[in-house]
């Protein structure tokens, strides 16, 4: 009887802190992102290097955070955006600014069948201004 209290107190915990893991990924999604160029993300200027990509929220709108290392460098909206097949690599576009520099406007994840669109490449698109990298 005592055995039996022991076994189901244990895999009730187990069920209970593996629900609680799955539903932090299902709100949480993770990405890196290699900047091969200085670019301005979110009004400041980032150097060229490797990034992690957080965001969250369901969609269409979500709340994506840069991050450096563990410092947080940037955070902005995006849109989700589906696409029919999964992106092959890691990519992000971007582009040209007046003053020569780049400015980050979609960013592609290995293995997502998603993309993340800048709400700042909105007005952009609409001028007329195309992704390039």
């Amino acid at each position: 009887m005592k055995f039996s209290k022991v076994s189901i107190l244990l895999i009730g915990s187990a069920f209970a802190f593996s629900s609680g893991a799955f539903a932090r990924d299902a709100n949480t999604n993770k990405g890196k992102l290699h900047l091969q160029d200085k670019t301005i993300v979110d009004g400041k200027p980032l150097d060229p290097g490797n990034y992690t990509v957080e965001w969250t929220g369901a969609g269409p709108t979500v709340e994506v955070t840069l991050l450096h290392g563990k410092q947080t460098v940037a955070t902005f909206p995006a849109h989700i955006m589906e696409q029919s097949t999964p992106n092959h690599n890691d990519a992000y576009g971007s582009a040209p600014e007046s003053d020569g520099s780049r400015r980050l406007t979609v960013i592609y994840i290995s293995g997502k069948r998603t993309n993340l669109e800048l709400e700042q490449n909105q007005a952009s698109q609409q001028a007329g201004v195309s992704n390039s990298k």
